[in-house]
């Protein structure tokens, strides 16, 4: 759970973006993300191994370009 203090005389805007960048780090939002549904174990091996090709062609592609 992210939790942070306000300090005195902080604006809320600086508060929050302190809250949201300590909720990215944490993958708060990702991990409900995947919680929010369930997944068969066959379907959710294909989502693991689509995700694998699509970093490897990203891979693939950034290095054509140098």
């Amino acid at each position: 759970m992210a939790e942070i203090y306000i300090q005195e005389g902080e604006a809320l805007e600086g508060a929050l973006r302190r809250f949201k960048r300590k909720v990215q780090q944490e993958d708060i939002i990702k991990e409900i993300k995947r919680h929010s549904y369930y997944l068969k174990p066959g379907e959710k091996k294909r989502v693991k191994q689509a995700l694998a090709r699509k970093r490897n062609r990203k891979k693939r592609t950034s290095r054509e370009r140098e």
